[in-house]
């Protein structure tokens, strides 16, 4: 063969890895909604930033015919590039190539790219769009899944894994997005779930469509196993990219730095207003956070799911830090199983890799009940309590109004590892309310006025601020108009922090 003729072959194979399953395969994803592998690639990365590896890889089986049936890539298109200019590993699947079905050959492909990623400290997205394992390989496709399960687990906390999900991820498949740090899925188009509809219609006679047991909408507000989801991939994918914006590229580094034209000394005369006189009065916590971030740009995590508390990614100066904060106006801000084990997860993301955590406190304190008891709540609360308490990257907490009982212990205080806690004027720091205190401590008192008396007495005497600043619990007592400059001061006190717990192979979190 002459050189023209080893190009043009060249050209030739190119061209056959990148129609994948044909064009008719490739027009039928259009018609579901969907996009191909390449084309989210493309959406995801820089333009002509891609480069691809394993683009002439093929499957090795020999069963039920399949050897007979030869795809370039088979089903994954993998390599690396850049989102906003810094490097990301990126896998695809792709739906046209034997629905996107897992292969010995694609998961070698897939645990390639892990290794380049971890090796080299960059984040790792998957593109998930796949039918599952594929059944002509039997327990090699199975295998194939446990390693790449076993490199997510490696990779957890050294470099940002995110997962995409952008059609069906069933069975075995779920375990890997769920191993990883976030998960965006696209509503109506994308589903998780562990077993179909068809297999619970047999086992355990529900009836139940493929939206309602795994769609975006279930997962993002009833399970709270996604993170994010989108109208559709375009905007999903650009929500990926934005995520990438706030967080590092590994757990050595720290958050990129975004240059911004919103003042440092910026004074808010609006937050005056915003807690209300009225203790039992809800107001929005998202007022208080929109008007002290830089330029208003909050990434809230979860939004829809244990909306009592809510997390995101936001910028002080420029800089990365992750929010928590209870959320007075959905069930009075308290504290819950699902909120904790949602806080908890993102507590522990932001401490793996250098993201400074900002609290925002007006919790009245753990929700009783039967339900709650029996679920777990001690459990589940204590993982947010060890997982601040475990968090080693600047902790600066601020009490807006109701810090009560043991929630004031778990929401970033400084017995547990805060290295700044400011309080407004409003705050109330005690071990319960006015009125359950009194109930307790003069149970005796029969006559209202009376009672009313003693419990205005108490609220005189403990629901403000001063008697933890006079102990040393809270550093500082702000004006509410001053808290941007505040906790600016704080996180450029705190930037060079070093801190370490003791040595050890790893904690035993309660899970």
């Amino acid at each position: 063969m002459d050189l023209k003729g080893k190009f043009e072959k060249l050209e030739l194979l190119n061209n056959e890895a990148e129609i994948g399953g044909g064009q008719e395969r490739i027009e039928k994803q259009h018609a579901a909604g969907k996009k191909t592998a390449r084309e989210r690639i493309e959406e995801l990365l820089d333009p002509g930033t891609f480069n691809e590896i394993d683009k002439f890889v093929l499957h090795r089986a020999t069963d039920f015919g399949i050897d007979k049936k030869k795809f370039r890539g088979d089903g994954v298109v993998s390599g690396y590039g850049k989102i906003h200019d810094r490097l990301v590993y990126v896998f695809a699947q792709d739906f046209t190539v034997f629905g996107g079905t897992m292969s010995r050959s694609n998961a070698d492909k897939i645990v390639k790219i892990q290794k380049m990623a971890i090796e080299n400290g960059a984040p790792l997205i998957g593109l998930n769009d796949s039918g599952g394992a594929r059944i002509q390989e039997g327990v090699q496709s199975l295998a194939g899944y446990a390693d790449i399960f076993y490199n997510n687990v490696l990779s957890s906390g050294v470099i940002p894994q995110i997962s995409t999900i952008l059609g069906p991820c069933a069975g075995g498949a779920v375990y890997s997005p769920a191993l990883t740090d976030f998960i965006f899925m696209v509503n109506e188009t994308s589903h998780m779930f562990v077993t179909g509809p068809d297999v619970i219609k047999t086992v355990t006679h529900e009836n139940v469509s493929k939206e309602d047991l795994g769609g975006a909408v279930t997962h993002t507000s009833k399970s709270g196993v996604a993170h994010f989801s989108g109208d559709n991939e375009e905007q999903t994918l650009m929500m990926v990219r934005e995520l990438v914006s706030f967080i590092p590229s590994n757990n050595m580094e720290e958050p990129p730095i975004q240059t911004t034209t919103d003042p440092i000394d910026r004074k808010i005369d609006a937050l005056h207003d915003v807690v209300p006189a009225d203790p039992n009065k809800a107001y929005d916590m998202k007022d208080i956070i929109l008007k002290i971030i830089d330029d208003e740009h909050f990434l809230e995590v979860q939004p829809n799911y244990a909306a009592n508390i809510v997390i995101g990614f936001a910028r002080f100066g420029g800089k990365s830090v992750g929010i928590v904060a209870n959320q007075p106006a959905v069930l009075a801000g308290v504290l819950d199983i699902n909120s904790s084990a949602k806080a908890a997860r993102f507590v522990r993301f932001c401490d793996a890799f250098n993201i400074p955590l900002v609290t925002l406190v007006d919790v009245p304190g753990f929700l009783p009940g039967t339900q709650q008891e029996f679920g777990g709540i001690i459990k589940h609360g204590a993982k947010l309590l060890y997982a601040f308490a475990e968090a080693t990257v600047p902790k600066i907490t601020l009490i807006t109004r109701k810090a009560y009982g043991g929630a004031y212990d778990v929401m970033s205080s400084k017995h547990i590892g805060g290295d700044i806690n400011y309080a407004f004027p409003t705050a109330e720091i005690a071990v319960m309310g006015p009125e359950g205190a009194i109930n307790i401590l003069n149970r005796d008192i029969t006559d209202e006025a009376e009672k009313a008396k003693a419990v205005e007495e108490y609220r005189d005497a403990f629901a403000n601020p001063y008697r933890a600043a006079s102990l040393g619990y809270v550093d500082e007592i702000i004006y509410p108009e001053d808290t941007r400059i505040k906790i600016i001061n704080a996180l450029e006190m705190t930037h060079n922090k070093r801190k370490s717990n003791l040595p050890r192979k790893h904690g035993n979190i309660p899970l």
